[in-house]
């Protein structure tokens, strides 16, 4: 079989069928997940170990082959024909090779083409701070802070340095200088390139994901220093998220970085992809920005009451995640069943939306 050749076949596919992944495993037929639910391509075979391999090897050159058998698994970007980009990667399980591929759409669309919260734009506008997108694997954080990112492009003349692993959406540059930097391909790793950011004359720098306590205080330390730094965390909310970071360090750094974080975060917003009635998926999002009673309970450690403030706070621009859910369900988006998944307390929700 012509490997190469039929993986095209299944990109094709998987982009056609707005599909946001496409995976490729032994023993099932190569999978769409499309809406958040997964969906086998039904007039293809079942992989055996050989085409499993075949197709994942298809996308790989000498040196990658060579990384994905000393590491085990491998994260790349890779170009289709010019058509699509895909975020990819190749694992082993049981053995075998598998491979999981994310569709990266060639637009950056804007704040509001995703339907996302307005108050995003006043993040946009600041000098300098600490803003996180945070949330489940394959909610859309990438996408919203491209969007954000894409808005400094077009209004100011900053320097824009982004580390990512690997590159997913790709900037053109308008009144902004784009620097993109890809983990093993511009530089050898995360913590060598976040050790560098700050000689290369940021204004605004994207960390891809922080993926622990070095990356975290290199990410504070920039926003302290007059910078704006955008990253993402898989955490469900913004007090979980308070707690990830300050748990992160030991327990002797801990009243130092509480600090270092309340003086420096701006913002988090916890967002969720959730399959509307229609077809295709709407985000439900909770938006905290630090006002100083958040930054009170950051620097007490009491970040459990957190959810409080932003449930007090509706007049001012914060948003509870229920609250975004009920909207949506009250709107007849997004049906009853499908919020109360995506919910962190599905009784609370039933209550507010016999209230609306």
């Amino acid at each position: 079989m012509d490997y190469k050749q039929k993986l095209n076949e299944l990109l094709l596919t998987t982009a056609k069928q707005g599909a946001s992944d496409l995976h490729i495993a032994v023993g099932r037929k190569p999978t769409l997940r499309v809406d958040g639910r997964l969906i086998d391509i039904a007039s293809e075979s079942i992989l055996t170990p050989e085409a499993a391999q075949g197709l994942a090897m298809a996308m790989l050159d000498e040196k990658q082959k060579e990384k994905l058998l000393q590491q085990g698994d491998l994260d790349f970007s890779y170009n289709f024909e010019e058509k699509a980009r895909f975020r990819v990667n190749i694992f082993f399980q049981k053995s075998f090779i598998a491979a999981a591929l994310r569709l990266i759409p060639a637009e950056i669309r804007t704040t509001e083409d995703l339907r996302l919260p307005s108050i995003l734009h006043e993040f946009t506008k600041l000098n300098q701070g600490f803003f996180l997108c945070v949330g489940p694997a394959g909610q859309g954080k990438s996408t919203t802070l491209a969007a954000m990112l894409d808005e400094i492009n077009h209004a100011r003349m900053d320097h824009i340095i982004t580390i990512e692993d690997p590159i997913e959406y790709l900037f053109v540059q308008d009144r902004a200088i784009f620097s993109q930097r890809e983990v093993g391909t511009d530089t050898p790793s995360f913590h060598q390139g976040l050790r560098s950011i700050l000689r290369q004359d940021p204004d605004v720098i994207m960390i891809g994901e922080m993926r622990d306590a070095e990356s975290i205080a290199t990410a504070m330390t920039a926003a302290e220093t007059g910078h704006l730094v955008f990253s993402t965390l898989h955490t469900n909310s913004a007090s979980q998220t308070v707690d990830r970071i300050i748990d992160s360090f030991p327990a002797n750094q801990q009243g130092q970085i509480a600090s270092q974080l309340a003086a420096t975060l701006v913002g988090i917003v916890s967002q969720r992809l959730v399959p509307r009635i229609d077809g295709g998926r709407v985000p439900a999002a909770e938006v905290m920005f630090v006002n100083s009673a958040v930054r009170n309970l950051i620097r007490e450690n009491k970040a459990y009451q957190i959810d409080l403030v932003i449930e007090t706070s509706l007049q001012q621009g914060m948003m509870t995640l229920n609250r975004s859910l009920a909207e949506l369900v009250a709107r007849k988006e997004v049906s009853l069943e499908e919020a109360e998944l995506y919910s962190l307390n599905p009784a609370e929700l039933r209550i507010l939306l016999e209230k609306m």
